[in-house]
């Protein structure tokens, strides 16, 4: 009886062990860039997106005759406030199917392979060569700029930003940072670039993806934080801490029992 008993009291003492084991992560799994120390990351590369299909523009033109520059600006009311975000998209300048926004007085513009930079440039030199304004000044925004964070991160959700570049660091930060059961090593980014779908996975435990073209985001990126294995393997067995602890609670009751 009394083997049977010590028997019983290991066999539950080896599965207590293997639970905590099991919820275990290694720092290795969990450590971001750990190669920072052998890779040189001193260089910055800013890279500006394209403008694509059904961006919203906000585009402001000025020069020294105020009067005469009223025609080339959308103007709305925008009641007691101030207006919101939605009421400047909605008379921003959507672009079209085919890479095209109508402006005022110049009409049809292509904007197809044109960085926000080369927008701005291109509107400046058609207002001066077809003699509309005198040294005017062009500035264009991207107002329905946004990122979707999927999986294992605190806060996941639609981000808006106004910055014309964000890195995928930054965009992460926006979702409250990875959980601890977030997978380091394999994120996944969903793109739509000039009418095709990329896919890219990220090892952010390498300092590698700083010098490839997803370290900076693009309007409209899918991020997905895959769970790890252990998260994987507890699915359905041990959901989180509390139900970990009442297992630990039973069998350490159990354990008394047989004693």
């Amino acid at each position: 009886m009394n083997f049977k008993k010590s028997l019983s009291l290991n066999n539950l003492l080896i599965l207590f062990l293997f639970l905590i084991f099991e919820s275990c992560v290694s720092k290795k799994q969990v450590l971001l860039m750990q190669d920072l120390n052998e890779v040189d990351i001193s260089k910055v590369t800013l890279v500006q997106n394209t403008i694509q299909v059904n961006d919203i523009l906000k585009i402001d033109v000025t020069s020294l005759d105020a009067k005469a520059s009223v025609p080339y600006n959308k103007t709305f009311s925008s009641g007691i406030g101030g207006a919101s975000l939605d009421l400047i998209q909605l008379n921003g300048y959507l672009v079209a199917a085919n890479k095209t926004i109508t402006f005022p007085i110049l009409g049809e513009i292509s904007v197809s392979g044109k960085t926000i930079s080369e927008l701005e440039i291109d509107l400046k030199e058609r207002l001066v060569s077809g003699g509309h304004l005198i040294n005017p000044d062009v500035m264009v925004r991207l107002l329905n700029a946004k990122v979707t964070i999927l999986g294992e991160v605190n806060i996941p959700g639609t981000y808006t930003f106004t910055e014309r570049n964000i890195t995928l660091l930054q965009a992460i930060g926006l979702a409250g940072d990875l959980t601890i059961d977030g997978n380091r090593e394999d994120i996944l980014i969903i793109r739509e670039f000039d009418g095709n779908r990329i896919t890219k996975k990220i090892d952010l435990t390498s300092s590698s993806f700083l010098s490839s073209p997803y370290q900076n985001i693009r309007s409209n990126d899918v991020i997905i934080v895959n769970p790890n294995s252990k998260k994987i393997k507890s699915a359905g067995l041990i959901g989180n801490i509390s139900t970990m602890l009442s297992i630990a609670s039973i069998l350490l009751s159990t354990i008394i029992l047989i004693r």
